[in-house]
């Protein structure tokens, strides 16, 4: 397919963009332990969720999306209950990274030093641990502690709290940085740091964290952004209707052992309504749109979310590309290279018998941001961005939208400042172009009265390659999906036979365990380290599950799911939209 340009001397119709970070969390609380079992919550709230609602607050017009996992709301809420609780009340925190900042002591025990110091080198070294002199020098002895027992052994206390308390400074957003002079000095100690001065930065936490929903529920109250929810734990919804809608983006793949989940249609009604009551519950309003979490979709999956009344919902590029081919003969079919000068990408759909538009992502823009853009110097980078942009407003058909979406908490920590200088040249070079409208997708759905393309179906997949391959078909995720359905199938019964259980607590539980975030993790392809964290708080959330319901723990969550091995970019926290980008 060919493009032509605009008219020479007829100015091209501006086109629409929005920019939608998705800030996605799984529930860490470890209801067996009593405790957090991994800290990303409240270490992403302090570093990215503060930075990007800072961002939005310091261009007054720029928009987003902004789009939350209610049970990440939950979350942040309760790291700020406890950290309140313990500075006005001294009570635990029950997250053992955070509450290294609380310790006065260290244990002697090798082990515990040990995993101290693999806790708090849990950032990405050139940019959170190189910047930063004590950090960098107790990191480099943490290093050689790691090979030497002896070493491990004789170190002082003070080492092990003055890595913590540097890994926690590390983990500051640069907009918190930037606008307290006290932690700018902290950062700049090459000496240690005491017990007041800890509290102080516990206390600095603590407001931070009791800040996020308040900001982003303020700059929702003063249109500068859109707040989007996803169904409460972040399941793949497609899969749980019916796991064998895997097959039509991969006729051949290996399904489960159990190929059906039981009474789905049911789980995923909950996931949506509790997810739209918990988003209710914190920001006061009900949202108009949903990302489906993973922009996992189907047929089914758009119908369900129009029934609830959402007014939008968005996936991947591959996604649209793979349904507009099922829908069209051959010679048709979308070449996904041309799609910024064909227009098929950059338009909202609606699907057959819904009022509801679905929105797909610019897979080479947002990627570029996730996984490009990190060493370049931010001029050129955003440069280089509105540069495609510009192309994209130039190509027929007039107007349109430009979907941007990823993770909004993951990509920062590859940036000088965490993306700083990036994000702030971003919004204000969009904000101010006179071609470029940054939108919302509430802004686009008010606009969206005529004509709006029409899907018959679609191809159910995800934004990830518009297939759920990162979820199911390996051996280990399939693995994960028959210990997730065996549960589900042991505790429908449960509740069955015992009406005096703690019903509602059974279901949350099951809920935490219906996550995407687990099977993500599993596979030969992503870090041990990481695989084995995922893997063995999966197996734990499971065992909870069979204790809530009464049931005994089967012998089958004794044994490992996944060991991982690979090197995964970013750490494996994130994924390109196509499989060759």
């Amino acid at each position: 397919m060919s493009a032509e340009r605009a008219e020479p001397g007829r100015e091209a119709a501006p086109i629409d963009v929005v920019l939608c970070w998705h800030m996605p969390q799984p529930q860490y609380f470890e209801h067996g332990e009593g405790q957090y079992a991994l800290p990303w919550t409240y270490l992403h709230a302090l570093k990215d969720y503060s930075d990007m609602a800072a961002h939005l607050e310091a261009v007054p017009d720029a928009r987003a999306v902004i789009n939350f996992a209610p049970i990440l709301l939950e979350q942040i809420a309760d790291y700020a209950r406890h950290v309140s609780a313990h500075l006005e009340h001294g009570r635990p925190i029950p997250d053992p990274t955070l509450s290294l900042l609380t310790a006065k002591t260290v244990p002697r025990d090798a082990e515990a030093r040990a995993e101290i110091i693999r806790v708090c080198l849990r950032a990405h070294e050139p940019r959170m641990i190189e910047p930063f002199p004590l950090f960098r020098s107790l990191a480099a002895i943490a290093r050689q502690a790691q090979e030497n027992p002896a070493l491990l052994r004789h170190l002082a206390p003070s080492f092990f709290l003055d890595l913590a308390t540097c890994y926690h400074l590390a983990w500051l957003g640069a907009t918190v940085r930037r606008d307290n002079p006290e932690v700018q000095r902290w950062l700049a100690e090459e000496n240690g740091y005491d017990a007041g001065t800890r509290r102080q930065l516990l206390e600095l936490i603590g407001y931070v964290l009791s800040d996020i929903i308040p900001r982003y529920r303020q700059l929702a109250e003063s249109g500068r952004v859109e707040l989007s929810f996803t169904p409460y734990a972040h399941p793949i919804m497609p899969l749980l209707l019916d796991v064998e809608s895997a097959r039509e983006a991969m006729p051949e793949v290996l399904l489960p052992e159990h190929t059906a989940y039981p009474d789905g249609e049911a789980r995923v009604r909950w996931h949506i309504e509790r997810g739209l009551e918990v988003f209710e519950q914190h920001f006061n309003f009900r949202p108009q749109g949903c990302w489906p979490s993973e922009g996992a979709v189907s047929t089914a999956t758009l119908q369900l979310l129009d029934e609830y009344g959402i007014r939008w919902a968005a996936s991947g590029q591959t996604v649209l590309a793979n349904s507009l081919a099922a829908a069209l003969d051959a010679e048709a079919v979308p070449d996904e290279e041309q799609a910024p000068r064909d227009g098929w990408l950059h338009q909202p759909y609606r699907l057959t018998g819904t009022r509801l538009l679905a929105f797909f992502r610019d897979d080479g823009l947002s990627d570029a941001i996730g996984f490009r853009y990190a060493d370049w110097h931010a001029r050129d980078a955003v440069g280089d961005f509105v540069h495609h942009l510009e192309n994209i407003v130039d190509a027929p058909p007039p107007g349109g939208v430009v979907s941007v979406i990823l993770d909004g908490e993951n990509a920062w920590e590859y940036y000088p400042e965490n993306g700083f200088h990036f994000l702030h040249e971003l919004y204000g070079r969009l904000a101010g172009h006179p071609r470029i409208r940054l939108r919302t997708f509430a802004d686009v759905c008010a606009r969206s009265t005529g004509e709006v393309a029409e899907l018959p179906g679609l191809v159910a997949g995800s934004w990830v390659y518009g297939t759920f391959s990162t979820w199911i078909g390996d051996p280990d995720k399939n693995s994960g999906w028959d210990r997730l359905i065996e549960a589900k199938q042991a505790v429908d019964i449960a509740l069955q036979q015992h009406p005096e259980l703690d019903r509602e607590a059974v279901i949350e539980q099951l809920a935490t365990c219906e996550g995407s975030d687990w099977c993500w993790w599993f596979g030969g392809y992503n870090p041990a380290g990481s695989v084995s964290d995922f893997e063995t708080l999966y197996r734990r959330h499971l065992a909870v599950l069979y204790q809530r319901a009464g049931l005994p723990v089967p012998e089958s969550l004794s044994l490992v799911l996944s060991t991982g091995g690979g090197e995964q970019a970013a750490g494996g926290t994130m994924r390109r939209g196509q499989a060759h980008s």
